[in-house]
């Protein structure tokens, strides 16, 4: 088996390092936290990260990113605003990187294989997304993901690299709507979070989801995704788990602002991100670029700069009726 790379030590980069070691390959997992090195090479745990998990002797943690530079193939699992700067440090050895952040840069507007092409010209780029919970991943139970790279002998020679019995790749060759499906989908999660956090029904959780998925659909349409993606694991699939579950970041943080909390408060007291949090607003700026209406994602933005969550939901409740559709 191959030597396999892994940036980014926390909860989703040490599920994808337990998963991808219980299937032989021996993993490099690049780590900022000393102590978090001592314990994965010295007791074969993450207690700060994905504490109770036992995890495979193959998981080498190292702190120097260029030993995580010779393996075969790098997964990126650094917060999505913090991508290019980790990538830039990268030494440049040509090896496949997998995308498995979720996001939009700020500024820039570019999509997470747009900023990796250009902070390391010359590797192949993919991006793994889907419906994923680290603590699941971690602990073996199946699940299925979306491998998108616009080479299709690439997506399918990395699947099948990555490919285990409990974690399942399906090919495509969509970049565009793997990544559209895992960035929004995250903003909408705390839109339902919201919704449970205030009370306000099942019913209008359903909605949320459904409105949700329209907008992803319309943005990812207008930034040259296909349909077929959206709908698949990486979108509908992404969206309906992280909208239906405390195990969330994002979810959770939402549960906090329909609850009154302020979001300075909320997001302070997270040792994970929640990317959504920063993709709302980077997601609206773009979306206003393309001339396309996204009011859910609006309404989370203004929620995270601390309107009332009353007065936004009254003024979603009030827009003016439409034909269904996207």
């Amino acid at each position: 088996m191959s030597v396999l790379g892994v940036l980014g030590g926390g909860a989703w980069g040490t599920a994808l390092a337990q998963v991808l070691a219980s299937g032989g390959h021996y993993v490099r997992l690049w780590v900022r936290e000393p102590e978090v090195i001592q314990a994965i090479n010295g007791t074969h745990e993450n207690p700060l990260f994905l504490p109770g998990r036992t995890l495979s002797d193959r998981i080498e943690a190292v702190g120097d990113i260029t030993w995580v530079a010779e393996a075969a193939a790098v997964l990126v699992v650094t917060p999505a605003q913090h991508m290019r700067s980790v990538l830039a440090d990268l030494p440049r050895h040509g090896q496949p990187l997998i995308l498995c952040s979720k996001g939009i840069e700020a500024g820039s507007l570019k999509f997470l294989h747009e900023v990796a092409r250009e902070a390391v010209d010359g590797s192949p780029v993919a991006v793994l997304s889907g419906p994923t919970f680290a603590h699941e991943v971690a602990a073996g139970l199946p699940t299925a993901v979306t491998l998108a790279a616009e080479d299709a002998a690439l997506a399918h020679r990395l699947a099948a690299t990555i490919a285990q019995p409990t974690l399942r790749p399906y090919v495509s060759t969509d970049v565009v709507g793997a990544e559209v499906g895992g960035a929004v989908k995250n903003v909408l999660a705390i839109a339902c979070g919201v919704v449970e956090g205030a009370g306000l029904g099942q019913n209008a959780r359903a909605a949320v989801i459904a409105r949700g998925f329209a907008e992803m659909t319309r943005f990812g349409l207008a930034r040259g995704a296909r349909a077929e993606t959206l709908s698949g694991l990486s979108g509908l699939g992404d969206l309906v788990l992280t909208c239906s579950s405390t195990s969330s970041r994002n979810f959770s943080l939402g549960v906090g602002l329909g609850q009154g909390r302020p979001a300075e408060d909320l997001l302070a007291d997270r040792r994970t991100v929640a990317e959504g949090a920063h993709t709302a607003p980077v997601l609206a700026q773009a979306a206003a670029a393309a001339g396309v209406d996204m009011p859910v994602t609006e309404a989370v933005c203004q929620l995270l700069a601390g309107a009332d969550v009353g007065r936004v939901v009254e003024a979603l409740l009030t827009r003016p009726l439409r034909e269904e559709g996207f």
